[in-house]
């Protein structure tokens, strides 16, 4: 009987060491298929000579496999609205926004605005301007938190909130250069007691009902360059969201612009020698010494009759613009022609004109290259070989006034693939299309 219950016992225990084994050689299994499932680093090698055996490694369970991430769809573009309808679109969620975030004082927040511009063409037209008067008539009849006053060097004085804004026309990709589909309407608050933009608005206009006429002071303006302070302008409008900094640019040239819009605005009212003192008393500011200074005093001492003067001023125009490295100027020509427009108004200053030009590139040891615009207006090609021409009629001039730039001057035309405006009008609106540019080129 005991040699009985001790057989049984043995195969008892022979079968635990069956199983036992099995069930190790099944998690060995499993671990080996997670090995090539989820591989890791091989093992250390083995010490050499006997010792005791490794355990085998507990199974891991294969990590969770995440869902795919989809994107969120892109927000709608805004609808494109009549332009009255637009502009209170944009300026109600404006002023909405920032009455919000702002805490106010028990008075008024002093509210000024820096003039609009195009956000190409830095310009200010009849519409901007319009725009403006428009805000300014919606926050005394809406928003009593504000108190909306002239942009001028006193104002400034008193850190008020600027809105600053630009109106610039896009294709319906909301691209600039193409197809003018639409205006986008931008609109910021920046707060310069506290250095932050405070809100934002955009929205996008029809483009029926608004009128690119340049303002007075820059109708008669000769030239034009990618003014960095007006750069600094639309930087600070478009590139920016509630909650961060006035670009530092803007912000050091706020003086100079209060004094550029006030001596502006006295231009385009006839008062020129008043204009003048204002010009001068921006051009003694730390960064008065800009394009848009030194066409003003141009065209105010044209205005009245002052030519040596506007001549000096007009030699100051071409050192920045040659300094920036691109200086346009609005020679105006012959429809399809490579002549100068035979209207005597618009002609008499080119002789001087072009003489600053060849005596301060003349000066330089660089090379100079001249490259003809034209407007969208006809094929294209056709504008193309016409802006050559017509460029290489400006460096013959030149070389004419100034024999030492023989050798040193190159002609070449864009056609209209760098325009600014896009009207095709051919008329003051697009003059800037039209306009021979300057640029310093390595020799």
């Amino acid at each position: 009987m005991k040699t009985s219950m001790r057989a049984v016992g043995s195969l008892v225990a022979a079968n635990r060491a069956l199983q036992m084994g099995l069930l190790i050689a099944s998690i060995t299994t499993l671990v080996s298929g997670c090995a090539t499932l989820f591989p890791t680093a091989p093992p250390a090698p083995a010490a050499s000579g006997p010792g005791p055996t490794a355990p085998p490694p507990a199974a891991t369970a294969p990590a969770p496999v995440a869902p795919p991430v989809v994107a969120a769809p892109a927000p709608a573009p805004p609808p494109v609205l009549p332009l009255d309808d637009a502009l209170l679109a944009a300026a109600n969620n404006l002023f909405s926004s920032a009455s919000k975030a702002l805490t106010m004082p028990p008075t008024q927040r002093l509210l000024v605005i820096d003039p609009l511009v195009d956000g190409v063409s830095h310009t200010q037209t009849v519409t901007t301007q319009s725009l403006e008067a428009k805000i300014q008539g919606l926050v005394r009849a809406k928003y009593p938190g504000f108190n909306a006053q002239p942009f001028s060097r006193a104002t400034v004085g008193q850190a008020p909130i600027v809105l600053v804004g630009t109106f610039t026309a896009i294709d319906l990709k909301n691209q600039t250069g193409g197809a003018r589909d639409a205006f986008r309407i931008c609109l910021a608050l920046a707060d310069l007691k506290s250095g932050l933009i405070v809100a934002k608005g955009v929205a996008r206009a029809q483009i029926e009902g608004v009128n690119q006429t340049p303002l007075p002071h820059l109708q008669d303006a000769p030239a034009w360059i990618k003014d960095p302070s007006v750069d600094a302008y639309v930087q600070t409008c478009q590139g920016t969201k509630p909650g961060d900094r006035i670009d530092p640019s803007y912000l050091d040239g706020i003086l100079a612009a209060s004094l550029i819009a006030e001596a502006s605005d006295l231009f385009d009212g006839g008062r020129y020698q008043d204009a003048i003192e204002v010009y001068r008393s921006a051009l003694s500011t730390p960064k008065g010494d800009q394009l848009r200074v030194h066409n003003g005093l141009y065209s105010a001492n044209w205005k009245l009759g002052r030519r040596a003067d506007a001549e000096r001023a007009f030699g100051e125009v071409v050192r920045v613009g040659l300094a920036s490295n691109r200086l346009g100027v609005k020679f105006l020509f012959r429809p399809g022609s490579t002549d100068f427009v035979s209207d005597a108004r618009l002609n008499a200053p080119y002789s001087m004109w072009l003489s600053q030009i060849a005596q301060r590139a003349g000066a330089r040891s660089a090379c100079l290259q001249v490259v003809g615009h034209t407007s969208p207006t006809g094929p294209e090609p056709l504008n193309e070989r016409l802006s050559v021409l017509r460029a290489e009629n400006v460096k013959n001039r030149l070389e004419r006034e100034a024999p030492q730039l023989k050798g040193r001057v190159i002609a070449s035309g864009v056609g209209s693939r760098e325009k600014l405006v896009g009207t095709g009008t051919d008329d003051v609106r697009d003059a800037l299309d039209r306009r021979v540019e300057f640029k310093v080129v390595p020799c």
